[in-house]
């Protein structure tokens, strides 16, 4: 056992933006944190490489290879090598597909980038090392959604792995809909409709339940939307929407309207879903219970992070190896990106109540925009 280990501290990559109003590449990067896993204390960043807008990041499962979109136009995606002392070296830098990529994920064959601006969604078959092995395949959509200055048109917005990673599913916010694509040559290429959402619900991130059921924040709607797998003749995954719950107690604005919801995780036991929502500003904490209809999620409360937080992403922390969370601890750590405050938040959440509370607030340099266990 490592002293790192012993000591319940675990490094954090941490994805930026550039200072408000300032151009990309001008001093934002990918920084490395340090966080107690025990207390949430969290130590001074330190920028491991520079790179334009790198909002979000993926780890390859080889554990060698780090992925840093560059929210652009044109967008790019940054190829890293991991060294043992946790630095960073570029290995190659290419076109993300389309324009501002917002998300990418990787698997052991593909790895995928979400293109918000134009809908695109594109794929790389890699080597064992995560390296870009051929240029990608692009996935792109049409169609448009009620809510006019958010759905003119596609925008992907996450990728989430369902099995093996030559096959994505991706959530576009534009035209409220789930679609899988698959790249070739693994299963042969395809593209088809997943699902559909209430319109106006904007899906935006997922996380797949125990059984293949997904949840999906709707970032226009700030609801959670359930999806059962169809188990009916298909080539690619589908599913029905069979539920909807809403995220948050909370209110923000002069409509008391109910914010925004960025990213979504699961504890490590399965009992809680964690939601961070922008505008007022909380983590939410529900409930999640199987039922024998499906699954409920039920509110149990919002985590104050503090006006203007904007918490665009977290994750969740644990002791174990890379920093798996253990379901048996006491309370879940978790790591609160706020953009709009320029600060990392750490909220321990109490797995016997759901309650929460913030422990630990660190000043940022840049705005920070993705938060990943290292």
């Amino acid at each position: 056992m490592t002293s790192e280990q012993d000591s319940g501290t675990r490094s954090l990559w941490i994805g930026t933006y550039p200072r408000p109003g300032a151009d990309p590449g001008s001093g934002e990067g990918v920084f490395r944190v340090d966080v107690d896993t025990v207390t949430g204390a969290l130590s001074d960043p330190r920028r491991a490489i520079a790179l334009p807008a790198p909002s979000f990041l993926a780890a390859h499962p080889s554990g060698r290879t780090l992925y840093a979109v560059g929210e652009t136009d044109p967008g790019s995606l940054t190829v890293l090598g991991v060294h043992d002392d946790g630095s960073l070296v570029p290995r190659r830098t290419v076109a993300s597909g389309g324009s501002e990529p917002c998300h990418v994920v990787a698997g052991t064959s593909h790895v995928w980038v979400a293109n918000y601006a134009d809908g695109i969604a594109a794929a790389w078959p890699t080597d064992g090392d995560g390296l870009p092995t051929a240029s990608h395949e692009s996935f792109g959509n049409q169609g448009s959604g009620p809510v006019p200055d958010r759905q003119a048109g596609p925008h992907a917005h996450s990728v989430h792995l369902p099995g093996d990673s030559a096959t994505a599913l991706v959530a576009d916010l534009g035209t409220d809909e789930l679609r899988t694509h698959r790249a070739a040559p693994d299963s042969g290429r395809g593209s088809e409709l997943a699902a559909t959402f209430p319109p106006g619900a904007g899906p935006r991130h997922l996380v797949e339940l125990p059984d293949g059921a997904l949840l999906v924040a709707g970032e226009l709607d700030c609801h959670l939307h359930l999806l059962v797998p169809d188990l009916g003749p298909q080539t690619l995954p589908r599913y029905r929407l069979a539920d909807g719950f809403a995220i948050t107690g909370a209110t923000w604005g002069p409509d008391g309207g109910p914010g925004f919801p960025s990213h979504l995780t699961l504890s490590p036991d399965g009992r809680y879903v964690h939601v961070g929502v922008r505008g007022p500003d909380v983590l939410a904490v529900l409930r999640l219970e199987r039922v024998f209809a499906g699954w409920k999620a039920r509110h149990a409360l919002d985590v104050e992070l503090g006006a203007g937080a904007w918490p665009r992403h977290h994750a969740v922390v644990g002791p174990g190896p890379s920093g798996v969370a253990d379901p048996a601890r006491a309370h879940d750590l978790i790591v609160v990106a706020a953009q709009n405050t320029g600060e990392l938040i750490s909220v321990l959440v109490d797995h016997a109540s759901g309650t929460g509370k913030v422990v630990a607030r660190l000043p940022f340099p840049v705005p920070p925009a993705c938060v990943l266990v290292a």
